[in-house]
């Protein structure tokens, strides 16, 4: 008969096997781990969970006693609508009613993070973007649900302008690997706004609402969108950026290239190019506790596979060295991260810079993914590099 203690570790054993793509690739965390983790970055306002309360996330936290994907969904369902339930009784308070929704969002979203991969996950992202949905509905400056037709589907973004600005600038918001589009609107939207500059929030391939996997072409998606806000009268069509946030930055360099004719300029904020996609790089960056939890099959699943040996396949094809492209010409470009980037490679950032036409670049010495590290935050290199760069560039036009 089994002791209890033996019971015990075999339990675990299968947890951990569940929640991790594989135990050789991507140590998980327990969930023990885990939960002091998830902890220490509400306390600290850390990525991924800027913005949320410390005392729901503890109350959440009870919740869970295993690494299931679907206990961790059900977890955060559970607070999301308590916040859902408290906007609909706010319906003549716009103002508090639009903070609930935000956290309904940021509830809804964090048990659908990193990635679908679970029935309850996709129901927790189902219900994120209803809830963003109507906070967008409560937005000033409004926010335009903007939906492209593309090849039998639709584009989704969300669309702000600057108020008093007549045919403003417009930075196409490319989100990362597991920040989507919403978190762009409430991370970086004021921002852009403030600085009077008009944003597209889009998801990258492969992520959130995207119609196309990750794959050489599909950035075709963000062309499409270039040749429908050139077409729009109300906005400055000949002065369109892109920026792109970590994976969203490989779409905003590949872009750069591609699309240098129509884009005035192009921010690559910690971005995979190349050495990343190599095996030995993914071999030791898949293990990096840098990251929360799922790496792996974040990674894996914007390509649309699901085994390792597939994924490491995958990846060199992606390459903006292997291809050529990286030493043709560029719109101006500003390359942004942190030199202990654990997820990214830094030589990344140097390759785009040592090749093609001449770039600018931010780099923080002691940070790490981004360029995140003590005294920058994100949204302090977002306020104090990246927009003031965009808004000397769009000046610069004139």
């Amino acid at each position: 008969m089994f002791s209890a203690q033996y019971a015990k570790q075999i339990l675990l054993m299968a947890l951990l096997a569940s929640f991790g793509a594989c135990a050789q690739i991507a140590p998980v965390r327990t969930w023990p781990e885990l939960r002091d983790a998830v902890i220490d970055r509400v306390q600290r306002n850390a990525y991924p969970l800027t913005g949320f309360d410390q005392a729901d996330v503890k109350e959440i936290m009870g919740r869970i006693q295993t690494l299931d994907r679907d206990d961790w969904a059900n977890a955060w369902m559970v607070q999301g609508e308590k916040y859902m339930s408290l906007a609909k009784t706010l319906d003549k308070q716009p103002v508090q009613a639009s903070e609930a929704y935000l956290n309904a969002w940021r509830y809804f979203s964090f048990g659908a993070w990193p990635t679908q991969n679970s029935v309850q996950k996709k129901k927790a992202f189902e219900r994120s973007t209803q809830a963003f949905r109507s906070y967008v509905a409560l937005q000033r400056p409004g926010i335009e649900v903007l939906r492209i037709p593309f090849e039998g589907r639709e584009i989704v973004g969300y669309l702000q302008l600057p108020q008093g600005v007549k045919n403003p600038a417009v930075v196409l918001s490319i989100g990362g690997l597991d920040s989507y589009k919403e978190f762009v609107v409430e991370q970086y939207g004021t921002h852009y706004i403030n600085a009077k500059l008009g944003y597209l929030a889009l998801d990258m391939p492969g992520t959130g609402e995207a119609v196309l996997k990750v794959d050489v072409g599909a950035e075709r998606i963000f062309s499409k969108v270039i040749d429908h806000l050139k077409s729009r009268p109300d906005l400055a069509s000949s002065n369109l950026f892109v920026m792109g946030v970590s994976w969203g930055g490989h779409w905003s360099a590949r872009l750069g290239f591609l699309e240098k004719d129509r884009l005035k300029g192009a921010v690559v904020w910690g971005g995979p190019v190349d050495r990343y996609f190599d095996r030995e790089w993914q071999a030791k960056a898949l293990s990096t506790k840098e990251y929360l939890f799922d790496l792996f099959p974040a990674r894996a699943g914007v390509y649309g596979v699901s085994e390792l040996e597939d994924f490491y396949q995958y990846g060199p094809k992606m390459s903006l060295v292997k291809s050529g492209l990286v030493s043709k010409p560029s719109t101006a470009m500003l390359l942004v991260n942190g030199e202990k980037d654990s997820q990214v490679p830094i030589e990344d950032l140097y390759a785009l810079l040592k090749l093609g036409t001449p770039k600018e670049a931010w780099v923080n010495p002691q940070g790490g993914h981004i360029g995140r590290g003590a005294g920058w935050p994100d949204i302090e290199i977002l306020k104090s590099v990246i927009v003031p760069w965009l808004v000397r560039q769009n000046n610069a036009l004139h």
